[in-house]
């Protein structure tokens, strides 16, 4: 059920994702450091609301949490669709991203309640799988409107707050056995209050929580990469269907992918999506011709898959169950804050074609991963069981 709620919210995400950065270049007028800064800021706002969503999780009914979440997403893309300026489209972009902040912690800490640390990766993957279909879905119905709405932009945002609201709608059938927390003695609810749940997390999270967060820094919005297509030559149909091809092999790798980060160690998985990070940027960086952002994207979106699901199944599996929303909020939300770093960097630093944070970003990404490939933290791979 969580799955056809991120499908649809997805799938209306989608549909405006791939135009946005044109929308607000080119009908709203603002410079394409705009760009990257309002997809920056976004990230920053649901950085910080994971945090605390993560902590809530663990004392609250989290099926509140996700109903709110997606509801505040559904509200940002109403926004979208009325914004006569930019700044309204940053007001949006917050929003809906402050919805993805309430709502991520305490959905993944759902996802796995009950399952097995070696099955994690299965777990994320299917969701994976399900989610980025949506992302499949809606840049294609975004391309037939654009073409039947005789490429007008601004009706394509406001189809997409129908399957928002579906998407929000749909929480309500989603069952959470545990509802909230159970009581505590006075001790433990004195400590609860006092203390922060996060200084009770092992040292392994930590370790591997620095490492993924540095790589975090040169992981800018991918609004940036689309605008980069369209600058290559692509025109709006045409970086749609490029987004598009990304999100297949995107959705057909997350299960693969989270398959087997549960029978090889997952920092190798993890290795190997750096590795298509680096393809992807590097390539952007370097070709000139069009049609080649349709080899490179697709490459990149081996990144999304063996990063993503992995990654969250990773943090899963160091931590035991009473602490899950925590952990995934605290790694969620630090994500989230250094794509905020990344995303201002990228647009200031971006110039006329962008090469510069491209080439910057992706010779990192190699660096990176030589570094997992080759020092695995003691407890970065856990497979015992630990929600003891």
């Amino acid at each position: 059920m969580l799955s056809a709620v991120s499908f649809l919210q997805d799938a209306a995400s989608e549909l405006l994702y791939p135009v946005l950065p044109i929308f607000l270049t080119v009908v709203l007028g603002a410079p394409p450091a705009v760009v990257g800064a309002v997809e920056g800021l976004a990230e920053g706002v649901a950085s910080l609301t994971k945090v605390a969503a993560g902590r809530l999780a663990d004392l609250m009914s989290r099926r509140k949490l996700i109903g709110l979440g997606y509801s505040l997403a559904a509200l940002g893309k109403l926004l979208i669709a009325l914004a006569s300026s930019w700044p309204v489209v940053v007001l949006a972009r917050c929003t809906d991203r402050l919805g993805k902040g309430l709502r991520g912690a305490p959905r993944d800490a759902l996802l796995v309640e009950g399952v097995e640390p070696g099955a994690r990766g299965r777990v994320f993957g299917f969701h994976r799988t399900a989610d980025t279909a949506g992302a499949v879905v809606g840049p294609l119905a975004g391309l037939g409107l654009y073409e039947l709405l005789h490429h007008q932009l601004r009706p394509m945002f406001w189809v997409a707050v129908v399957p928002a609201a579906a998407s929000a709608a749909l929480v309500f059938a989603v069952r959470d056995a545990r509802g909230p927390a159970a009581p505590a003695s006075a001790p433990e609810r004195t400590a609860v209050r006092v203390r922060p749940r996060w200084r009770e997390l092992p040292p392994g999270f930590w370790r591997v929580f620095a490492l993924l967060s540095v790589f975090g820094l040169v992981n800018f919005p991918d609004t940036l990469l689309l605008l980069r297509a369209y600058e290559l030559g692509l025109s709006t149909p045409g970086v749609i269907g490029a987004y598009v091809v990304y999100n297949v092999a995107y959705t057909v790798l997350s299960y693969p992918a989270g398959a087997l980060s549960d029978r090889v160690p997952r920092h190798l998985v993890f290795a190997l999506g750096l590795l298509c990070f680096a393809a992807g940027y590097l390539g952007l960086g370097l070709i000139e011709s069009p049609w080649l952002v349709f080899v490179i994207l697709p490459i990149y979106g081996g990144f999304a898959a063996c990063t993503d699901g992995v990654g969250k199944a990773w943090i899963s599996t160091l931590v035991p169950d009473r602490l899950q929303g925590s952990a995934q909020g605290l790694y969620q939300g630090a994500a989230g804050a250094a794509i905020l770093v990344a995303g201002l960097w990228a647009g200031v630093a971006w110039g006329s074609a962008g090469r510069v944070p491209l080439l910057v970003s992706g010779g990192c990404a190699l660096v990176m991963a030589l570094v997992v490939t080759i020092w695995s933290p003691r407890g970065a791979d856990a497979r015992e069981e630990v929600s003891r």
